[in-house]
């Protein structure tokens, strides 16, 4: 084999193990996007070139389908019991106000409240 025939070969593998390596996008939807029932469940209150401040309000049974998050924090207004579902399996989780809570990422999730009481929460995301 020639020197140039080995040097395209190792080219062409290493473009693949650059386009292989990319971080990708998911196709799931973000908090603002993502629903329930076909509802909204999230509002924006604020959106800038620095950051977007959504209001995500859950009745007694309502929740959240499978939906991303970009780093954020989050503040509740008011807390419920929740049924969590994400990469680590499903737990329930009791949710108090005045909680917060912060994530460089959420790969997915899905949340429903099952307590019986209306919870909102602030999302601060930092673009």
């Amino acid at each position: 084999m020639t020197n140039n025939y080995m040097r395209f070969v190792l080219l062409i593998i290493l473009g693949i193990f650059l386009i292989s390596s990319c971080d990708t996008k998911t196709t799931l939807p973000d908090p603002l996007q993502a629903g329930w029932e076909g509802q909204k469940v999230c509002e924006v209150l604020e959106d800038t070139d620095h950051m977007r401040v959504l209001k995500c309000t859950f009745p007694p049974g309502v929740g959240h389908e499978k939906h991303y998050h970009d780093r954020h924090f989050g503040y509740t207004l008011a807390g419920s019991k929740f049924t969590i579902t994400d990469t680590t399996g499903t737990r329930e989780v009791d949710i108090p106000t005045g909680y917060g809570f912060s994530n460089e990422k959420v790969e997915w999730h899905q949340v429903r409240n099952t307590g019986d009481s209306t919870a909102v929460f602030l999302i601060f995301e930092p673009k």
